[in-house]
């Protein structure tokens, strides 16, 4: 496989920011697959330093970082370089991983949540499920309660300020014990009426969903959804969607995040339409891994196939800074989508999402509404 070259991808930045779009930047939207960690931009982790009293640095690249503008520069380093994406695979959790420095009081991660709320709100996002990742801030030292009392504020405050509703993911980091993620899941069910889904996230080299089923069919029988990363051009990533689909928590998840490689194999594109499995892409993450031609490709072959695909950002502080508008914009872009197509994707997020019936009817609702008066 050949790499996307940087110009080409530097050019489809430059075409996206100077798309004239009403109808993408208009329409409600539904926000399935997005890191909150991931939504922490160079301005509040440098905003969030200073408060703290934190000096900033990146051990990767061996730098301290004495200013805003220098702080930029080191996310402007993640930018894609090869197909495989090893070495930007390690870069990337270097700042995501280090980023989440600076966030140690309740108030940070408050100030975390509002952010992307803020953002989101802006972007018209009516509903989203936005993930934590609890081992990420309890491995250094930050208490359970102090991250949840802050996503828990924001959540609250969005809906009512901003009128965007959510619920939260909590992710397990699958290259830590599962144990700890049964300890980190236990320590969780206070807050269950917050979280309303159980996920896998991080390095998943050689780390199968099967690994965490105690998780999985704990989570189930507790009553929370399912869902589990399966990554772009990853070791065994077939193996691992056709597990999320099947398998995980007995008889397989609600979710698959990323499986876009399903594409590759019409018994996985199958067997996922079988048992109605929403996926969430984001497509400007796979710029750093993927070909050109096999990045949209697979877009248009589960999209065409009728699978719910909804379309999100990852951790687009960390990916260039494309969020959920600009991922949808890239799909106009290279796969074609028509506004009827944009509008399904919209829709489709609405049917795959975990929110309550009255919160779904009164999305699609708008989102009719809105195409009516559109077309």
């Amino acid at each position: 496989m050949s790499p996307i070259p940087y110009n080409i991808i530097q050019e489809w930045e430059r075409q996206v920011l100077s798309m004239d779009d009403p109808f993408i930047a208009g329409i409600p939207k539904i926000e399935l697959h997005v890191h909150i960690e991931g939504t922490l931009t160079p301005e509040l982790r440098w905003k969030l330093g200073q408060r703290n009293g934190i000096s900033l640095g990146s051990k990767r690249l061996r730098k301290d970082f004495h200013s805003l503008e220098q702080l930029k520069q080191s996310y402007d380093l993640l930018r894609p370089r090869s197909v495989k994406g090893s070495g930007q695979v390690s870069a990337f959790f270097d700042a995501y991983y280090g980023g989440m420095e600076v966030l140690r009081v309740e108030e940070d991660f408050y100030d975390l949540a509002m952010d992307y709320f803020l953002k989101a709100a802006a972007m018209k996002v009516r509903y989203c499920e936005p993930s934590f990742d609890p081992q990420a801030h309890t491995r250094r030292g930050v208490k359970f309660e102090t991250f949840m009392r802050g996503f828990r504020r924001a959540q609250i405050d969005a809906d009512r300020k901003l009128n965007v509703k959510s619920a939260w993911i909590m992710c397990m980091l699958r290259d830590m014990p599962p144990q700890a993620a049964i300890e980190h899941y236990e320590a969780a069910l206070p807050y269950k009426d917050m979280i309303m889904g159980v996920g896998l996230d991080s390095n998943e080299y050689d780390r199968p969903p099967s690994l965490f089923e105690e998780l999985y069919l704990r989570a189930r029988a507790d009553g929370f959804k399912l869902t589990c990363h399966c990554d772009v051009t990853q070791k065994n990533t077939h193996e691992h969607i056709r597990q999320v689909a099947e398998s995980v928590g007995g008889t397989g998840a609600e979710r698959c995040d990323h499986g876009l490689d399903a594409a590759e194999s019409p018994e996985l594109v199958s067997l996922i339409k079988h048992k109605d499995l929403g996926v969430t892409l984001c497509p400007w993450a796979y710029v750093r891994h993927h070909t050109e031609v096999d990045l949209f490709k697979h877009i248009r072959t589960l999209f065409d196939a009728g699978i719910k695909v909804n379309i999100s950002s990852d951790s687009p502080a960390y990916m260039e800074s494309n969020w959920v508008t600009q991922n949808l914009l890239l799909v106009r872009l290279k796969c074609k989508f028509t506004n009827d197509e944009i509008a399904k994707v919209e829709k489709n997020g609405v049917e795959i999402c975990w929110a309550p019936k009255e919160v779904k009817e009164n999305i699609l609702r708008e989102i009719e509404n809105f195409c009516n008066s559109s077309s």
